[in-house]
């Protein structure tokens, strides 16, 4: 790299020219009149820590990160919070000294859009958390922390949900059953279904029975669009209410800015202006 990088904060990924990241940190930073700089930063494939040091040697102050490096991040981090260790994987970077704290942010910005943007209460609630991937182990911690009754973790292998069940059993509390399935074992019918799968973004759906869904669930797709995924169009034509991920991509940006800046921003805004847009 060669260029001059004037930006006291970034999202680094590959490819990165798609983030929305930056109009949404320069909302939040103009409505909290933070005087700050956010921009997108592209990080060779084989080139992550050489990115971020050269960032940090310019005077970077935090860093966002998207894929394919939140677990070269994790790696990179030499102090962690507790939901990145969770998570195994970090999205946030804060930089202070020779400190790099690592974060994951993804967790609590999909339960703030649950909880607080959908009016859903997660205690007590029933919750079927779809794939067990990244995707799936970041928000894990966040959800348990919420004290539903019943999180049950649906994958296309059982075994790979099985080990997540392992991994976060200490953390489910005594009040909640955490339990693992293939896909076609969900039968019951469930107050939450999440899909933390990548289906939708090949149009896809989980082999998933209808029986899940009810009047009374709240289905939610952790990707977003300008039309509702097909995920989302599954779980209304039986009944469900549904909401897609872009929230989330909010109100985790959002946490971001708070971690940097100890300022919390407002986010209906910047969500609706991002709604408009798609």
């Amino acid at each position: 790299m060669t260029a001059q990088i004037a930006a006291a904060y970034v999202v680094i990924g590959n490819p990165i020219a798609h983030s929305k990241s930056p109009d949404i940190h320069a909302h939040f930073a103009a409505e909290t009149g933070q005087d700050m700089r956010y921009e997108r930063l592209l990080a060779p494939l084989d080139g992550f820590v050489a990115t971020v040091q050269e960032f940090i040697g310019q005077g970077g102050r935090g860093a966002n990160v998207t894929v394919p490096f939140k677990l070269e991040a994790y790696a990179l981090a030499n102090s962690l919070t507790a939901r990145a260790q969770a998570a195994g994987a970090v999205n946030t970077l804060k930089f202070d000294g020779g400190d790099i704290l690592g974060d994951n942010t993804d967790g609590v910005g999909l339960v703030t859009d649950i909880a607080h943007n959908a009016g859903f209460d997660l205690a007590h609630k029933k919750i079927l958390l779809l794939g067990a991937g990244g995707a799936a182990r970041g928000v894990l911690l966040p959800l348990l922390e919420r004290q539903p009754a019943q999180l049950t973790i649906a994958n296309r292998t059982a075994a790979k949900a099985q080990q997540l069940v392992q991994q976060f059993q200490p953390y489910s509390g005594a009040g909640c059953i955490l339990s693992a399935c293939g896909f076609a074992e969900a039968t019951q019918q469930y107050d939450l279904v999440i899909n933390a799968t990548s289906a939708s973004l090949q149009a896809e759906l989980p082999p998933l029975a209808a029986s899940v869904f009810g009047p009374a669930t709240l289905a939610y797709d952790m990707m977003y669009g300008p039309q509702p995924t097909i995920f989302m169009q599954f779980a209304a034509s039986h009944g469900a209410r549904v909401r897609d991920g872009l929230g989330m991509l909010v109100e985790q940006a959002a946490e971001s800015f708070f971690i940097w800046r100890g300022v919390r921003p407002r986010t209906d805004a910047v969500f609706a202006a991002l709604r408009a847009q798609l």
